[in-house]
């Protein structure tokens, strides 16, 4: 028993970019890469789902309600697809930024993102204080 007691097991930590590292490193670049692909997989995977459950549930049904509430299912279904795709698109433009070397850093100022921000939103293209700014023009120009 002692003999196991003395055995070291080492168990590694998955890897999170931190910001006492190089800002966009290779090892950072390809934690987000990463994670972006692993997001559009599931996303792709989820959409595959949603055409097979559609295909399937093309019965009539008798009963208005019934009807009703399936028709409503299917419609918030293909909305959901909808914004799903749309962020496919968003994920793509980011894993592009990645290979040109732009990823991380904002457009509008060409500052970094910072990292909390990128790993909460990999497919952010604005720094917080850059996205605030967008926001506050954006109200001013809807009450117009």
């Amino acid at each position: 028993m002692n003999a196991l007691a003395s055995v070291v097991t080492e168990v590694t930590e998955p890897y999170r970019p931190s910001d006492d590292e190089p800002f966009m490193n290779e090892r950072q670049l390809a934690y987000f890469k990463g994670k972006l692909n692993a997001w559009k997989d599931d996303i792709l995977r989820e959409s595959k789902g949603t055409v097979v459950n559609l295909k399937a549930e093309t019965e009539n049904h008798p009963d208005l309600v019934d009807r009703a509430s399936s028709e409503s299912d299917r419609a918030l279904e293909l909305r959901t697809r909808d914004r799903q795709r749309k962020l496919i698109a968003k994920i793509d433009e980011a894993l592009r930024r990645i290979e040109d070397g732009s990823y991380g850093y904002c457009e509008e100022t060409g500052e970094p993102i910072s990292l909390g921000r990128l790993e909460a939103r990999p497919t952010a293209t604005l720094s917080v204080e850059a996205q605030e700014r967008h926001e506050r023009r954006e109200r001013v120009h809807r009450d117009d």
